[in-house]
């Protein structure tokens, strides 16, 4: 028998097994408070987690215990925002379910209707997919959903975001009244609560702990930089890193073109995505990504929505999110299954506000760091080139270079020919001039507030003018004293009143 925390939620051995065969060994928050329900009672669920709690698992193993095997017909449907959820929560199911011979595919917009009516030929018990295409194969009569046992929405406010709430209220009338049905959302905007008043009966609500418990794993930091000096800092931070492997969020497909074809430009392996993206190159570039073939994914939040890559180094916010939710979502997909990470965030020094509010709301350390320095990054590619040249030498090599060697070497000094050969190969990464200059705002910033404190002459002189042209507030006064005793008005009038400048 298999012995790990799962054991105590009564699962079957072969799912167990199953389990096992994941890496899965304790339950997160969300499966101990999720699984029991779903196991136990027959009520409907409401389930308020992050990304990256275990959330899938959470509702994939109790359906998948439930499921009966050649039942001959459609027993739970999934709806998920994109197109990579969808592959992602089937890959899921697939994997958990072990020996037992149930069977889930996704059905999402993008992919070939052939091959959607092949899986469904065969014989599903669980379809994952998103509203539009579900609802097209609805009214295809391409299979149906009156004899479902289990309706899950994952990532509901996503759903809502994007305009599925039609979608999504034409599929739940179409199943049948005693189905239950699972809600699950980051957040808990009142349409959610609205629409689960609408279709679900009795139900519980659970919630995991607020947003910080996502992040412990990853090291959050955040440089301030000018606009235009963003790209060249990100090369930095990519260049100073050992075995760089992240995700960068823009906020724009221009932005993502941009970015992905400067550094593409600087022979960095570099992909991007946005929605112009075909679906068809998308999972190339996907693929690439995974098999770490590339090493840097540009991304908008819509491109990555539903991305599940493991093993992310980094996280970096080129654009600051649009608000604390969105921040969380990104960065979540670092620092994950016991693993390290790193999030990084770009601002410019007028969104130092919006960054404090964001690391307010979300109650964790957003630490200032200063951009590497180019001799930091030149030291780092120094190391780095040693330690190819070297693994170059254990390389068997023809006698042709050989003998091209000995001339070299009868006629020169061996250290001159090495390090010709270096700057002939590696000039552009070893000399200083060739890295474009960073204003270094953290020092900057650092040296003004130093001066306020300090009460340094010449900084207060230069304020005292400028206060000055503006009335006696440098002085401490009350603007307003010298006035008392009157009462001040304002007439407005103008060249209708004859009055001219």
């Amino acid at each position: 028998m298999v012995n790990n925390g799962f054991n105590e939620f009564g699962f079957s051995e072969e799912l167990l097994q199953a389990i096992k065969l994941k890496g899965f060994e304790e339950p997160t928050e969300i499966q101990r408070k999720i699984i029991p329900l779903i196991l136990e009672n027959k009520i409907d669920l409401v389930g308020q987690a992050q990304t990256g709690t275990g959330k899938t698992a959470a509702f994939a193993l109790p359906i998948i215990e439930q499921l009966q095997v050649k039942a001959g017909h459609l027993q739970a449907l999934v709806l998920v925002p994109t197109r990579e959820l969808a592959i992602q929560v089937s890959e899921e199911f697939n994997s958990l379910r072990g020996h037992k011979n149930i069977h889930a595919a996704p059905i999402y917009g993008g992919q070939s209707y052939d091959t959607q009516f092949r899986h469904l030929k065969k014989g599903v018990d669980v379809i994952i997919g998103t509203p539009g295409r579900i609802l097209d194969h609805l009214n295809r009569k391409s299979f149906s959903i009156d004899k479902i046992s289990f309706a899950v929405l994952d990532e509901a406010d996503e759903m809502l975001n994007m305009g599925f709430i039609e979608d999504i209220e034409d599929i739940l009338s179409r199943t049948p009244a005693e189905r239950r049905t699972l809600l699950f959302s980051a957040t808990m905007p009142e349409r959610i609560m609205t629409l689960a008043k609408k279709y679900m009966g009795k139900r519980e609500i659970i919630r995991t702990k607020k947003s910080g418990q996502t992040t412990e794993l990853t090291d959050q930091i955040y440089y301030e930089v000018k606009e235009s000096d963003k790209l060249d800092a990100l090369c930095r931070i990519i260049d100073t890193t050992q075995e760089f492997f992240g995700l960068v969020f823009c906020r724009t497909k221009n932005d993502v073109d941009f970015v992905s074809s400067k550094l593409a430009d600087r022979d960095y392996d570099v992909e991007g995505l946005h929605g112009d993206i075909t679906q068809n190159i998308r999972e190339k570039i996907l693929n690439k990504f995974r098999n770490k073939k590339i090493n840097v994914l540009i991304a908008t939040d819509v491109a990555a929505r539903g991305l599940d890559i493991e093993e992310l180094t980094h996280v970096i916010n080129y654009a600051l999110p649009q608000d604390a939710e969105s921040y969380l979502h990104r960065i979540g997909r670092t620092g994950r299954a016991g693993k390290e990470g790193t999030a990084i965030t770009f601002i410019t020094p007028e969104e130092h506000r919006k960054l404090m509010y964001i690391k307010n709301f979300t109650q964790t350390d957003i630490r200032k760091q200063r951009i590497p320095k180019v001799k930091d990054v030149i030291s780092f590619k120094r190391e780095k080139i040693v330690a190819e040249l070297k693994s170059l030498v254990e390389v068997n090599v023809s006698e042709e270079y050989l003998k091209i060697a000995d001339d070299l070497l009868s006629s020169n000094v061996p250290p001159k020919i090495i390090a010709a050969l270096i700057k002939n190969s590696y000039q552009n990464e070893l000399e200083e001039k060739n890295y474009a200059e960073i204003r270094d705002l953290f020092e900057s910033q650092k040296q003004n507030k130093d001066l306020r404190l300090t009460g340094n002459t010449q900084y207060q002189q230069r304020n005292k003018r400028q206060f000055e042209r503006r009335g006696d507030r440098f002085s401490g006064k009350n603007r307003f004293e010298s006035d008392r005793g009157k009462a001040r008005m304002f007439l407005a009038l103008g060249k209708k009143d004859d009055l001219t400048p």
